[in-house]
Order: C-alpha cells, then structure tokens, then sequence
C-alpha cells in the first residue's frame, strides 16, 4: 500500500519508523511519504494560511499550496487514490472504516490545520481521487496530524503481514462490534489478585464461553450503544 500525508509538521510522522509500521516501511509492505505542504508555496513566507471571507476568528488554509500538493501527490499515481482529510464535520472512523480502507493500494491524507481548509479544495480533489471527510470522534483537535496517524496505524495493521500473528487481529475489540475480553498472564496469583480459574482450567469449551460472556458483559457496562447497533 501507498500512503501519502500533506502537512505543516512533517516532523510529527517521524513516529512512523518505529514498532510494526516501521517495521513493514522497511520490508516494502507500506509505502509511506511524507509532504511538507510549505514546499508548494511561491512566497519567502511560505504562507499556507489567510483570513476567512465573511469574517470570523482565525485563519483558513489557502487553495493554491493545496492545489500544486495534491497535484504531485497524485501526478503519478498507479490507480485512483482515495483521498482522506480529517475533520470534526465528517464521517467517524471505526473498525469497518479501516478495514475498508485497509483494501485501497492508494491512500492520500491531507492535514489540515487552524480553522480548517478552503473548501473549494475538496471539490478539487474529487477531481483526483474518491474524497472522505473523517472524524475520529466528537471533539476537536489542533489539526490533522494525530487523527492521520492514528487512521494510518489502524489501517496500517490491518495489512497482511504488517501484524506477525493474524489471528490476533480477529479477537480485537470491535471485530465483530464488541468490547474485547479482558487478557491475563503469568503468575496466576498477583498481589492477592487471582486469574479467574476458567483461564487455568485447560477446557478451551468453557473459556470461549467465559470469553464471549465477558465480551458481553463489557460492552453492556462501557459501550451499550453498541449493543444497541
């Protein structure tokens, strides 16, 4: 897979060559580019930003940096890449999304920062590519850098042999729209605190039942509203 990121802090990214998604740059499995949006500015400012039409607090990043960026993110381009800004006003991420996104072999996230981007530029990019407006949840962030890193580990996991063992990836939580089972391990007894016996008991019957009761009981008490989807 290919990823493309646009940003102002390229530097966050960096963060990118550590554990697994490390790991899986240098095996070849992800593609991973990093742009810095300033580099497709034609002013000694290297000005990304200007005041909204309309009037308003704060300042909306310009169209034209956007423009010329997208243009060579995608100048070459095997297939139509989908197109990814994160914000407050669009779709939430979840499981699902990422493993729908996880299919894609071209992936393009653009970061947007203060009061968000023009947004004649979305309009452009759908000239490009499939655009997607997503939210990791309902709050507001500084700009789109942690959001694009967060999608970018969840989605970047899922890739086959990004994650060592697969089966790991199937008993997570939200896999099948539940909380995952609480985990133990060595030693059985930690500071007066036991290991329910059912892990202990060699009866792989009983601890799936455990398992799926826990998951059960998880949810109901943290996330009803998934019970309820």
């Amino acid at each position: 897979m290919r990823i493309d990121v646009v940003s102002i802090f390229p530097a966050i990214f960096d963060a990118l060559e550590l554990s697994l998604l490390g790991r899986a740059r240098q095996s070849g499995l992800l593609d991973v580019r990093i742009r810095d949006l300033r580099d497709y500015t034609h002013d000694r400012h290297r000005t990304v930003d200007d005041t909204p039409y309309g009037g308003g607090a704060g300042m909306v990043m310009k169209p034209e940096p956007w423009g010329e960026a997208l243009d060579d993110v995608t100048r070459d381009a095997a297939s139509r890449p989908v197109i990814i800004f994160p914000s407050p006003a669009g779709e939430r991420f979840t499981q699902a999304t990422a493993r729908e996104l996880a299919t894609a072999p071209h992936l393009v996230f653009g970061c947007g920062r203060y009061e968000g981007i023009d947004e004649r530029v979305f309009d452009y990019a759908a000239e490009l590519g499939d655009v997607r407006l997503i939210s990791l949840g309902d709050y507001v962030l500084n700009g789109g850098e942690v959001a694009v890193m967060a999608m970018v580990e969840a989605i970047g996991r899922l890739i086959p042999g990004v994650v060592g063992n697969p089966e790991s990836l199937v008993e997570e939580s939200h896999e099948d729209g539940l909380l995952e089972y609480p985990s133990f391990t060595k030693p059985a007894v930690w500071r007066e605190r036991e290991v329910p016996p059912v892990l202990l008991s060699g009866n792989h019957g009983a601890v799936a039942t455990w398992r799926r009761e826990q998951q059960l009981e998880r949810t109901r008490q943290r996330r009803p509203d998934l019970l309820a989807d």
